[in-house]
């Protein structure tokens, strides 16, 4: 079943068309910073200087109090109020984070971004996963000579390809967050699975300390890390209906077959007043 998954032409224009769609994710990604930072560079600036002329007026006022200390009562403030997330985010699986447009030139160029970009996005992730049917195909083919079995492979396959995904994607991923991020591995498991979900609620985010080195690779290998993990979800689901069909397939081969083999109850009937008539002639 997988071999037949996996009946890909291995060819330049097969490559090529994984290279294309990579490329224009790449520079859309670049075209789509670009953007947004000349839109909401100004504001932010804006925004910077108008909290700290606040936070200079506020202690002129308060002499009791000093800088850190302010600061360290807004991060509590700040925390207390990210951690009142939306329930209705599991439903409608919105991305929380915590960098959002705040012009309306911003809004409005995101609105179009995202337009634009969830179908790039999809075709980009369809490929990735038609490219990792193409090497479980080959992984099945090579184990055929070891298992003689054709089932046994399939279910072999399957399993292994599980097992290596969760180690890269859900099982290691915490180890690395918890050493850079501070975090337990538990919280680190929790953002990867909501992060992977595509739930996003933003209570958790890779890169947000500011005395972290080299943010900007970090945030791009995570990045990397959600696209690759998006595709492999996308393989295990395609393969999970391809399991589906082959299971009701096999379920349904019987009763269809009894029903050709079992004649019908008008043609019973029409062979049991021939053999009437015929008794009486």
């Amino acid at each position: 079943m997988w071999a037949y998954m996996a009946q890909l032409q291995v060819t330049g224009g097969r490559f090529s068309l994984t290279m294309l769609l990579a490329l224009s994710q790449f520079t859309y990604l670049l075209l789509g910073a670009t953007v947004f930072q000349l839109l909401e560079k100004e504001a932010e600036s804006n925004n910077r200087n108008y909290f700290q002329m606040e936070k200079l007026s506020f202690l002129a006022n308060y002499s009791c109090l000093d800088g850190p200390a302010l600061e360290k009562f807004v991060k509590v403030i700040l925390d207390a109020w990210e951690s009142g997330v939306n329930p209705s985010g599991n439903s409608t699986n919105p991305s929380y984070g915590n960098l959002s447009p705040t012009t309306f030139s911003g809004q409005v160029f995101c609105v179009f971004y995202a337009l634009c970009g969830i179908p790039l996005n999809l075709a980009f992730l369809n490929q990735l996963s038609k490219c990792l049917t193409l090497h479980l195909g080959r992984l099945e083919h090579s184990m055929v000579s070891v298992v003689p079995y054709k089932q046994c492979v399939e279910v072999l396959a399957v399993v292994l390809l599980l097992l290596m995904g969760s180690v890269l994607f859900l099982v290691f991923p915490p180890v690395v967050f918890s050493h850079v991020e501070g975090w337990s591995y538990g919280e680190g498991f929790y953002y990867a699975f909501i992060t992977l979900s595509t739930i996003g609620f933003g209570d958790y985010v890779v890169g947000n300390s500011q005395d972290k080195h080299h943010v900007s690779i970090y945030r791009s290998l995570a990045a990397v890390w959600i696209i690759l993990a998006l595709a492999w979800l996308a393989l295990l689901l395609n393969m999970g209906a391809r399991m589906m069909e082959h299971f009701l397939g096999l379920q349904q081969a019987p009763v269809r077959a009894g029903e050709e083999g079992k004649p019908s109850a008008r043609k019973q009937e029409e062979g049991l007043s021939r053999r009437v008539s015929d008794q009486r002639t």
